[in-house]
């Protein structure tokens, strides 16, 4: 069993790693000043994740890709850190306690 301030820290992470691969997904469909919900919404949840990210994100960045390359630090902290939090061998997708709880209920779900 892990420690539940892992999972907390995970999911955070997680959850904001996808909200701004979610916002450069929705940026080619939509302007970031669109009137849709959704788009307000992940403008509105990582704009200060990007902010925080903005002294060493290179100015030659295409601004469509800006939340991918934050996205990208998340991705690499949860890649390396988090196995090694939880004292795995090995590192891999399912090493990311929510990927592997959402995988987990896709196979639970659709194996009955």
């Amino acid at each position: 069993m892990m420690p539940i301030w892992v999972l907390v820290l995970d999911y955070v992470l997680g959850i904001i790693m996808w909200t701004l691969i979610g916002r450069s997904a929705m940026n080619i469909f939509q302007r970031e000043d669109s009137n849709f919900f959704f788009m307000k919404a992940f403008v509105k949840l990582t704009s200060p994740v990007i902010k925080l990210f903005r002294f060493i994100t290179p100015s030659f960045i295409i601004p469509l890709f800006v939340p991918l390359y934050v996205a990208w630090f998340f991705y690499m902290f949860r890649f390396y850190a988090m196995p090694y939090i939880l004292g795995y061998d090995v590192m891999g997708m399912l090493s990311f306690p929510l990927e592997s709880d959402i995988a987990k209920e896709i196979y639970r779900l659709f194996n009955r």
